[in-house]
């Protein structure tokens, strides 16, 4: 049988690869698991109490963009959060924004850009979704480094204007994964300058922005607001997986122009999953509530201040800005995260695994990713033995 072949050049997914790496040894120590960004945090105490009070709602077809109550209360959020004023009609619900940023290609990428092969851009190390979904309608991605001479972002505007002229959409991960830098205005307001300056549209993941370490990270809807852009050229998509520890629940959003929006309920009419109306009612009430994110944020400045501890005398050592992970650089991602496991049992991810070759370089191969998501006393162990491991 004959398979299609427009993913044949994606390579493994992340964990199975550290899979291979690791499982056919034994671990040095006792397990720590710091691989997935997993949160695991309390959930909001209310959580369970309002699924109980809504179970028959799993006795309904739930409606396909979202609730007009949830709908309401994602658009009371962005409004207290971004200053950004959107009517429904600009919200859709999502199984999680996995779902949504891997469909935003099926519903926005044009087959033809400037009568060529659309061009969709992403940085470069990057959330592999990015790329099976631009190969999934057989764009170009086109992978551009975010490393340390470029902030850890891309610079899209460095491209050449040609290639620039067939990008028909570019994604941008601010508290970004694995780095953890974080996008500044100015920088927002040139992409969403460019993205008009050549027709294309911005794929703004923003699942981490309510962990940061000093101030708010500034979202691509509120530069938008601020600039005036087209709201056709911005998409942007938020979870409650990471802000709220609830990546169980598989609630999100994706916030947009109408045209886009009604293009992807138009997908999801077809071919995709709606929320459970009782997943829905409990989003309503998560929505709502900022309590248990300053909480849930508290939590993470503690383990930011742990880690800028015991990594106080690496030179090299860079805390993040926002999200929960730490990029460490290493001379070799993988024999680094295979010594660690057979030496301490601390299981982490090698930055490679997150990145593309072009030219001959892996952005991510001197790195490893660390996830912050254990209890405070794991992590503070896990970190410790990583750092006597491999910098000591």
């Amino acid at each position: 049988m004959a398979f299609p072949e427009r993913f044949s050049n994606l390579p493994d997914y992340a964990f199975p690869r550290l899979r291979k790496l690791l499982d056919v040894h034994q671990p040095g120590g006792e397990p720590i698991a710091m691989t997935i960004g997993e949160p695991r945090h309390p959930m909001p105490p209310f959580v369970g109490e309002v699924l109980a009070a809504n179970l028959q709602g799993f006795g309904q077809y739930p409606p396909n963009e979202g609730t007009p109550e949830l709908l309401a209360a994602i658009s009371a959020w962005i409004a207290r959060r971004y200053g950004a004023r959107l009517g429904p009609e600009r919200l859709m619900v999502l199984n999680g924004t996995r779902e949504g940023l891997f469909d935003a290609c099926l519903a926005l990428c044009p087959e033809t850009k400037a009568g060529r092969r659309p061009v969709v851009l992403m940085p470069n190390p990057f959330y592999q979704v990015y790329a099976a979904a631009a190969l999934s309608v057989g764009a170009e991605p086109i992978y551009v480094p975010a490393t340390a001479s470029t902030g850890f972002l891309p610079d899209y505007a460095g491209l050449p204007a040609a290639t620039l002229d067939r990008v028909a959409l570019a994604y941008l991960c601010s508290p970004a994964n694995p780095q953890g830098s974080i996008a500044p205005c100015d920088y927002l307001a040139d992409l969403l300058a460019l993205a008009e300056r050549h027709g294309f549209t911005l794929l703004a993941d923003e699942c981490y922005s309510e962990i940061w370490r000093s101030a708010p990270p500034p979202g691509a809807l509120e530069v938008a607001a601020e600039t005036g852009t087209d709201p056709e050229k911005v998409a942007v998509f938020h979870s409650l997986s990471k802000r709220s520890n609830l990546p169980g629940l598989r609630s999100g959003f994706v916030a947009g122009g109408s045209q886009s929006i009604a293009r992807f309920r138009q997908l999801r009419n077809y071919g995709g999953a709606p929320l459970p109306l009782p997943i829905q009612r409990v989003s309503e009430r998560v929505w709502a509530d900022e309590a248990h994110v300053e909480e849930n944020r508290a939590l993470y400045h503690e383990k930011f201040h742990i880690a800028d501890q015991i990594f106080s005398g690496l030179q090299a050592y860079r805390g993040p800005d926002g999200g929960f992970f730490l990029w460490l650089p290493v001379e070799d991602g993988e024999t680094a995260a295979l010594r660690l496991w057979q030496e301490t049992g601390v299981r982490v991810l090698p930055g490679a695994y997150l990145a593309r070759e072009v030219g001959g370089e892996n952005p991510g191969k001197g790195y490893i990713r660390v996830a912050m998501v254990a209890p405070k006393e794991e992590m503070q162990r896990g970190l410790t033995r990583l750092r006597d491991c491999l910098y000591g």
